[in-house]
């Protein structure tokens, strides 16, 4: 039978119930879906240990002996069994804490063990070991190179542990050596030295050494990237054909405001992006791209030049933001740059009255309104644009797909679409997350800025920041502080906000301090925030709701607590709202003593640069993309079971040019030789929820 058609349930040693769960669980419909549910890692087990030589938890090991003696202890639930085994010099104790109804142990007879050893008491033990009696040893599965499974805790409870996953895909041997059909053309299998993906699936469940296994796993994670670029590059295809609304004029607007009040001079970076822009909007296509810059790199005054373009043509432009927060410092920044011009700039949030919305629905829909800006209130119905012809979406990772769709619908043709961010994006996953999009980079920072100082500090050394704090408070200076909590967590061992807040009011009595929290009521935050930023307060106590959006040039000191539960990437960010005026700026991370040494790593990495293309680079090797501000694998047109962002840089690179070459001779797919990609694409967009050919 076709492994792709025969359902799982029909497998040996499957069955309706763990079928149920592997469906659920793993995805798992088919034989062959089972097949491509790939090892984590594999076990020599060509080697046998002696109990004396057990020296490391994270080894497996397997030992030849006998169980010596053995007993129940306790009852019900929490009864366990308990054995002793020696190697005939040495023993070790065994344990097992579930399913202890089906181990059948015999005294004095010869048994293989096999697991991973732990510590309890000072003296090592193995808990739930695999035994299996000396004559009734497989080969095929206790000698070489043995994979090793991921599994769940509800497959594990219905015995669906690794060795029984290996067991069923063993069974499935002979029919896969039949052959699989390709999903590669062969012409790409062999001009990039390709396995084929018979050879490839046999090689990654039973490989003969670990040369074929790096050829097995090259050959799959190939496969997956190769998908994913073909998706996103075919989108990019679709979407250069959509007409776009024609932007050719330069008008007096932008010309006005370039020569006469600009607040100092673009950067070359900054005149390269909005020539690209430029570009775009001219083009007679829908713009649709991805504007890159570090934190204080000068994109909201690239937003405005592409605003003023738009509106020196007629057409409107809205700007969303993800946080009323944000939504308010954009409105504040673009109102102040545009006063002495007729440029007209409205504000929409969730805290905007009845009567205010009444009258800017009205002005956007005479068109009196040039640049709207807003947080999700933008995309409800009852938000209508004369002629809306460039979105602008800030930190667009934090809107969902449908939030943003809705926005494409407010004109006739779909308005240019400016996707930016301040989280720099390693190479590698924009070419995944943004892969359909053109990409723009503010790589040059505005010249006279200072680069903030970051030092990293134990949180036992809290006297000596709080005297720091003093010091620059007495200079004129405002100061951050950041929590990673609201409430007390005691599993943590955190100090929570509103402890901290308590802290500092009574180590700073003679100073203003405000309290912001996602928590609070939007005029509440807000009220708090206006304090801060009118330098009524000079101490800010906040979780990460200002991570973004917050410009307060006098503020030059931000003090993280617990830095190390923060991502790097994260820690940037906020390090990003010092820096903004003509003083020295500080960032001081305060972390436990006893840190991980991935986590000093990240602190050393804040110390050693403000570069964010290089910490983002950082971080992704360090916790992977799911991980990296929202950029989970949700994000991508298809889930990746083997291939990895973090590490697998040139083979993306070489998988987009293969996706890129056959586009570009067949965009559509249509030809014969060819719609083995387009078959596959089908199959694989039904197993993804939540794809949407929006960016």
């Amino acid at each position: 039978m076709d492994l792709a058609l025969q359902d799982i349930t029909y497998c040996k040693g499957v069955g309706s119930k763990r079928a149920d769960i592997l469906r659920k669980e793993l995805g798992v419909n088919t034989a062959l879906d089972l097949l491509h549910h790939y090892p984590f890692r594999y076990i020599d087990r060509s080697r046998f240990t002696r109990i004396r030589e057990i020296d490391n938890e994270e080894a497996w090991v397997q030992i030849k002996g006998q169980v010596i003696d053995y007993q129940t202890v306790g009852i019900g639930k929490t009864a366990r069994l308990t054995a002793t085994f020696s190697d005939g010099d040495d023993t070790v104790e065994l344990v097992w804490f579930r399913g202890i109804q089906y181990i059948k142990l015999e005294k004095n007879k010869p048994y293989l063990l096999f697991g991973k050893p732990s510590v309890f008491n000072h003296q090592y033990n193995f808990p739930h070991p695999e035994l299996t009696p000396l004559d009734k040893v497989n080969p095929q599965t206790t000698q070489g190179l043995m994979p090793l499974y991921n599994t769940t805790e509800r497959m594990k409870t219905a015995r669906l542990d690794s060795k029984t996953i290996y067991q069923i895909i063993l069974s499935l041997k002979e029919q896969l050596l039949q052959g699989v059909p390709e999903t590669i053309g062969m012409d790409i299998v062999k001009q990039y030295h390709l396995m084929g993906l018979t050879e490839a699936l046999l090689n990654i469940h039973f490989p003969k050494n670990t040369q074929s296994i790096q050829k097995a796993r090259e050959r799959l994670k190939f496969e997956e990237l190769f998908y994913i670029q073909l998706q996103l590059l075919r989108q990019m295809h679709r979407r250069e054909q959509n007409k776009g609304f024609l932007m050719t004029r330069v008008g007096r607007l932008f010309n006005n405001f370039y020569h006469n009040d600009m607040p100092f001079p673009l950067t070359n970076a900054q005149k390269r992006v909005v020539k690209e822009v430029q570009s775009d909007l001219k083009s007679g296509r829908q713009m649709n791209r991805l504007l890159q810059g570090d934190v204080g790199s000068g994109k909201t005054l690239v937003a405005l030049l592409c605003a003023l373009l738009a509106a020196d043509n007629g057409y409107q432009t809205c700007i969303m933001a993800p946080t009323e927060i944000l939504a308010n410092q954009h409105w504040q920044t673009l109102t102040q740059l545009l006063k002495t011009t007729p440029v007209q700039v409205a504000l929409l949030t969730g805290s905007t009255t009845k009567k205010q919305r009444e009258s800017l629905h009205l002005q956007l829909q005479n068109g009196t309104i040039n640049i709207l800006i807003g947080t999700h209130a933008l995309i409800e119905d009852s938000v209508v644009f004369a002629n809306l012809g460039l979105c602008i979406i800030d930190e667009q990772h934090r809107f969902g797909v449908a939030q943003r769709a809705k926005l494409w619908a407010k004109n006739v043709y779909p308005p240019h679409i400016l996707v930016m961010t301040a989280t720099p994006i390693p190479r590698t996953l924009a070419m995944t997350l943004y892969g359909d999009l053109k990409v723009s980079v503010i790589d040059e920072m505005p010249p006279g800025r200072k680069p903030v100082l970051t030092y990293h500090y134990s949180l036992q050394r809290r006297n000596t920041v709080y005297q720091f704090i003093n010091q620059q408070i007495q200079k004129g200076r405002q100061v951050y502080v950041v929590f990673p909590l609201i409430k007390e967590n005691e599993s943590l061992d955190l100090k929570d906000l509103q402890n901290g807040f308590n802290e500092l009011c009574e180590t700073f009595p003679d100073y203003q301090l405000s309290m912001v929290h996602g928590q609070m009521k939007a005029q509440d935050k807000d009220l708090q925030m206006q304090r801060f930023i009118s330098g009524q307060t000079q101490i800010l106590v906040a979780t990460t709701v200002i991570e973004v959006g917050v410009n307060v040039p006098n503020a030059s000191v931000m003090i993280i607590m617990n830095a190390e539960r923060f991502g790097l990437s994260q820690l940037h960010q906020l390090r990003g709202r010092v820096g903004r005026g003509a003083e020295q700026s500080y960032c001081l991370l305060l972390t436990k003593v006893e840190l991980s040494k991935d986590t000093r790593k990240r602190m050393d990495i804040m110390v050693a640069t403000n570069d964010g293309f290089r910490i983002a680079e950082a971080d992704l090797q360090l916790r992977g993309p799911g991980d990296l501000e929202g950029t989970q694998q949700s994000g991508l047109p298809f889930q990746l079971k083997i291939a990895s962002l973090a590490t697998d840089g040139q083979l993306l690179e070489r998988a987009r040019q293969a996706a890129a070459d056959i586009l570009n001779n067949d965009p559509t797919l249509n030809d014969e030789y060819n719609r083995i990609y387009k078959q596959r694409l089908d199959i694989l967009k039904q197993t993804v929820a939540n794809w949407s050919e929006i960016s």
